[in-house]
């Protein structure tokens, strides 16, 4: 295996699979040929020259899909890869999803490494794409936020008075969350969070952020720091308390 091909994503704004300091590790240290997809990086305002001086061919889909040994992606492109064999797909596969089946690969000799499927330990954080996205989607969910917000977030001065700062109430703590929270943070909000882990007080709190607690929560240490299906009647509890805090911030 000697040649690795990287697709531009059909879907807007998915991301881009490589960059040219990819490209000139993989051809200088690996002495691998480096195929790209014409205007992969587009979207972003990178240019094909950029990945040529970095040592990849950049060729049209059809040569990557076919002059490939290896091909890479973010998102499966479950249309051009259906006539393919004797590759090696790396991606996010989503195979939980009862929609896909892996099975047609089994058949043309084609090896699948599903990057959605790396265990989300601290060894793979490296690798771990979930969380990536889970952590950029609080951020652009807070700015979008502040974009149709009527007022601003941080409390400002100005010649009518002034603007307190904006309350923001964020649900669940996990990664994306987190980074909701220091995002409203350093925009100049006063934040609340709520998450039925106790655990997750701290990582709040170290934010500046106030945690909201709901009493009884359940929580199981085989789950590996993930929540676990709460008692109804926690959730009446749960949805009382974030209705007065709405109610407050409103």
């Amino acid at each position: 295996m000697n040649r690795i091909g990287f697709l531009a994503e059909a879907v807007e704004n998915a991301g881009l699979c490589v960059t040219p300091s990819t490209v000139k590790k993989l051809v200088n240290k690996f002495a691998l040929d480096v195929l790209v997809e014409r205007n992969i990086g587009r979207g972003i305002g990178m240019n094909d020259s950029e990945f040529e001086e970095a040592g990849a061919q950049m060729v049209s889909r059809e040569d990557v899909l076919h002059e490939s040994d290896l091909l890479s992606f973010i998102l499966s492109p479950e249309d051009d890869i259906q006539t393919l064999d004797n590759k090696v797909l790396v991606g996010m596969m989503n195979p939980l999803n009862p929609m896909t089946s892996l099975d047609q690969y089994l058949y043309r000799n084609i090896s699948v490494f599903s990057i959605d499927m790396v265990p989300r330990t601290s060894k793979a954080q490296a690798m771990d794409v979930l969380s990536s996205l889970s952590s950029i989607a609080g951020y652009k969910a807070v700015l979008k936020a502040a974009d149709l917000y009527v007022s601003v977030f941080p409390m400002m001065s100005t010649a009518a008075g002034i603007l307190k700062p904006a309350r923001v109430l964020v649900l669940g703590a996990g990664v994306a969350g987190l980074q909701a929270i220091a995002t409203a943070k350093r925009l100049g909000a006063k934040v609340e969070a709520f998450d039925v882990r106790e655990a997750a007080a701290e990582q709040v709190e170290s934010l500046g952020a106030k945690f909201i607690r709901v009493e009884g929560s359940l929580e199981d240490a085989k789950a590996g720091g993930y929540a676990i299906e709460q008692s109804a009647e926690y959730k009446m509890r749960q949805a009382e308390i974030a209705e007065k805090v709405v109610d407050s911030i409103l």
